[in-house]
């Protein structure tokens, strides 16, 4: 089915299907959306990048810099100037498509990304947020990238069929090496082909965008930017672009206020585990057996639990977010939320590969332990991690297996160390790195796709892994345990979605956790590695409830 152009008008779920060569037609299946939500309240204009005819960069690509100022209101007032500017001029840009990002530095004035997006609350359009866990990336004067935070989208990229690579050269047509700030942030389904539930809907099988306005935290300083995105061939011309950024931008708050980085006392109405305790009991053992038949070739599974709590008061994603920043030195942070959908927001430690020109990294990370309360219980446990074989198998499955596909599209891969602790506040794991050199920049595509789902969020072998999966959990994992992250024109970086909840606006929140399930597991410890991955947010509720009220954990 060819793809209808997007309009200037309120867009719904059904989202655009691009028409595919024969090549890649057995890779798409079709979604059939039940409920259609409409994805805003207002009107909500953007433009699908996604288009499979169009496999040329846009016409113009660029980055302009305006002159420093002192505060974040002063950098809004003069980008409203400069896009007021570029509007009365005519024809600016004579290409039928580009993307032009306008910058303006912040030297006096001190915010965090996340205290500004707080600050556009009221804002009725998608959103993101991510926070690396190294600041690897810098802007054009060699200042490390700390977090970005971004509001309206000048070009998204969401369709219903699995990501496929059309759909990956459509995202880096608005991409350049010249413009490494112009990025697209967003995430990819676990499992594209699985059941999609009615709150995942929004996301499709990815979803990413390239903000319209996006404030961006420096190791010293900050900017706030806007982006302009336009394509003829989209129906989605210069001036559709330039009149809803300027919407977006008389939003946008002036003004940057810092709220609390602590979630207020919250007591759970009622929780409920999916699967509950007993029919968790009877999926790892059923897994067991799998594993331990003669003619299986089943060696790993990773079986998830989902996990919906109801506070009696609404739960703000960003306030959550920023409660977890105990461990945001060794973990990625992220949000992202479509129009009208809930916010998709984690806390991460585990890298599915960073690439910089040529240069990828990637991690095994694999076996969870408790941190002890004293250094020498601490150092305790971790003797007893490194020297258990059930985690050492589990281990060395995931590290091998990233090895093997790195070794497809690299020209030589590195391990080291082949194996160590690492240590976060709450919990130790153990951990190897990967390193190796791409033969093409081409083959970024071929290391998303091969790396996942990897052994540590699925199992080994993978398809064997993800038909038990299927056949054993009744909930959708939606973007839980998958790639999350942005891509640049030279450089792009994924985490693993894990640690990571759905935050619906009065409904309460999704809480996903998995575990690795090899010879060896026991149901009843399983489940507690459960409990200490969903503890980072359980503990911002109070779970102990009056005797009135129920807590359902059917």
């Amino acid at each position: 089915m060819a793809t209808p152009s997007p309009h200037n008008k309120c867009l719904t779920n059904t989202f655009l299907l691009s028409s595919l060569s024969k090549r890649h037609q057995h890779s798409i299946h079709t979604l059939h959306y039940p409920h259609q939500r409409s994805m805003c309240h207002g009107c909500y204009l953007s433009m699908n990048g996604c288009r499979k005819d169009s496999r040329e960069p846009v016409g113009t690509i660029e980055t302009q810099t305006l002159e420093p100022v002192a505060t974040t209101s002063m950098a809004l007032y003069s980008l409203k100037m400069a896009v007021s500017k570029m509007k009365s001029e005519p024809s600016p840009f004579r290409s039928s498509s580009g993307i032009v990002r306008l910058q303006v530095p912040i030297e006096e004035e001190e915010v965090e990304a996340i205290d500004w997006l707080h600050s556009q609350n009221h804002l009725l359009l998608p959103r993101c947020f991510f926070s690396g866990r190294e600041q690897n990336s810098s802007d054009s004067n060699g200042r490390s990238l700390v977090s970005v935070a971004g509001v309206g989208s000048a070009v998204f990229f969401c369709q219903p069929h699995p990501f496929s690579y059309w759909d990956w050269i459509s995202i880096r047509r608005f991409l350049s090496k010249s413009c490494p700030l112009i990025r697209a942030y967003g995430a990819i389904r676990f499992n594209a082909k699985a059941k999609v539930s009615s709150e995942w809907l929004p996301f499709g099988s990815f979803y990413f965008m390239i903000p319209q306005v996006e404030f961006n935290e420096l190791e010293v300083g900050s900017m706030l930017t806007t982006t302009i995105a336009w394509d003829n061939t989209f129906s989605w011309s210069w001036e559709n672009a330039i009149n809803a950024l300027q919407d977006t931008l008389s939003k946008v708050s002036a003004s940057v206020v810092r709220f609390p980085k602590q979630a207020p006392p919250t007591l759970i109405l009622s929780r409920h585990d999916i699967p509950s305790k007993k029919h968790w009991d009877i999926a790892v053992n059923r897994a067991l057996e799998m594993i331990k038949k003669n003619n299986s070739l089943l060696t790993k599974v990773v079986l998830a639990r989902s996990t919906r709590v109801v506070p009696t008061t609404s739960i703000d994603p960003l306030a959550w977010l920023a409660c977890l920043t105990v461990e945001s030195e060794k973990a990625y942070q992220f949000l992202l939320q479509p129009p009208n959908a809930p916010a998709f927001i984690g806390n991460t430690p585990e890298q599915l590969f960073h690439r910089k020109w040529l240069h990828i990294t990637s991690e095994a990370l694999a076996g969870t332990r408790a941190r002890g309360v004293s250094m020498s219980l601490d150092r305790q446990i971790e003797l007893d991690l490194l020297t258990s074989p059930k985690d050492d198998i589990e281990f060395t499955i995931v590290r091998d297996t990233i090895r093997r596909k790195l070794e497809g599209v690299c020209e030589k891969v590195v391990i080291k160390p082949k194996k160590m602790i690492r240590k976060l506040p709450r919990i130790q794991h153990l951990f190897a790195q990967l390193a190796g050199r791409l033969r093409s920049e081409e083959d970024e595509f071929e290391i998303l796709s091969s790396l996942h789902p990897s052994p540590a969020v699925c199992g080994f072998p993978t398809e064997e892994a993800q038909l038990l999966i299927a056949k054993t959990e009744v909930f959708d994992r939606g973007m839980y345990a998958g790639p999350v992250g942005w891509f640049g024109g030279g450089e792009s970086e994924f985490a693993v979605g894990i640690r990571s909840a759905l935050v619906e606006k009065d409904h309460g929140a999704l809480i996903y956790a998995g575990t690795g399930i090899v010879e060896g597991s026991n149901p009843y410890l399983e489940w507690d590695e459960l409990e200490l991955k969903t503890s980072q947010f359980t503990k911002l509720l109070k779970l102990d409830l009056p005797l009135r009220q129920k807590v359902d954990i059917k």
